[in-house]
C-alpha cells in the first residue's frame, strides 16, 4: 500500500465508492465529512492527495482548496463537483486544484484521474502502471506513434498531440482554447472549427480500428474529453 489518500465527501455511499476502488488499486485512503476537520486533520497527517468534495457542511470546497494551496502547496487536490455552473472557474483551475471531476462519476475515473495527477505531481509512473498505456491505448513518443491493440492509427503530429493532452487527464473536459493551446505551442491563430476538425479526423481514426468505442467525446458548449474504457 502507498500513503492513505484523503477523501473529503459528506456523502456515505460515495466516499465508500471511491475508497473501495481505490483500494483495489492499492491505494489506502482516510476520509473526513465535514470540511472544518480538513485543516486540523492535514496538520496532524501528510496524504500523498486530497479528493475534495465542493459542497460541504461546515467550511466550504473552495475555501478549502485555496486554504489548501496556500498551506500546502505541493499537495496534489482534486475537486469533486456536482456545480455545472463552477466547470468554467474550475476549467482554468483557479482555485490552485490539479484537476476536477464532475459528478456523477465512475469510480473507475476517479482512480485514473487520481494516477494521472500523481504521475504529474511526482514525476514519476504510479502503481508499475505505465503512463503511455491505457486500456490498449499506447503512446510511442519516440515515434509520435499511438496504437490502438497495437495497431498503428496514423496520427499526425497534431493528432498525436491531442491524444496525448487528453489522455494525460483522462475524464477531465478540455475546453477548444486549451486544446490549442497544448497544439500549438507557437500560438498561431487558429479557429475553433480547427480544433473539431482535428478531433473529427482523430475520432475517425479510432473508429476505424474500434469501430465499438468511443474514447474521444463530445461534452455540449464546453469541449472534449478522453473517456478509456469502463
Amino acid at each position: 500500500m502507498t500513503d492513505p489518500l484523503l477523501i473529503v465527501e459528506d456523502e456515505p455511499k460515495i466516499a465508500r465508492l471511491i475508497a473501495d476502488y481505490l483500494a483495489k488499486s492499492g491505494y489506502a485512503s482516510d476520509h473526513l465529512d465535514h470540511g472544518d476537520a480538513v485543516m486540523p486533520w492535514l496538520e496532524e497527517h501528510a496524504p500523498m492527495l486530497v479528493l475534495l468534495d465542493l459542497m460541504l457542511p461546515g467550511t466550504d470546497g473552495l475555501t478549502l482548496c485555496r486554504q489548501i494551496r496556500e498551506r500546502y502547496p505541493a499537495l496534489p487536490v482534486i475537486m469533486l463537483t456536482a456545480r455545472v455552473e463552477e466547470v468554467d472557474r474550475l476549467l482554468g483551475l483557479e482555485l490552485g486544484a490539479d484537476d476536477y471531476i464532475c459528478k456523477p462519476f465512475s469510480p473507475r475515473e476517479v482512480v485514473a484521474r487520481v494516477k494521472a495527477v500523481l504521475r504529474r505531481t511526482h514525476g514519476a509512473a504510479v502503481l508499475g502502471e505505465t503512463p503511455a498505456t491505457q486500456a490498449g491505448l499506447t503512446l510511442d513518443e519516440d515515434g509520435w506513434r499511438a496504437l490502438a491493440g497495437g495497431t498503428d492509427l496514423g496520427l499526425t503530429a497534431v493528432e498525436f498531440q491531442l491524444l496525448k493532452v487528453m489522455m494525460q487527464s483522462p475524464g477531465r473536459i478540455f475546453s477548444r482554447d486549451q486544446l490549442m493551446d497544448h497544439m500549438y505551442r507557437d500560438h498561431r491563430i487558429v479557429s475553433e472549427r480547427t480544433v473539431d476538425s482535428h478531433v473529427k479526423k482523430l475520432r475517425r481514426k479510432v473508429a476505424d480500428v474500434w469501430p465499438e468505442r468511443d474514447i474521444i467525446r463530445s461534452v455540449y458548449g464546453v469541449g472534449y474529453k478522453y473517456q478509456p474504457e469502463e
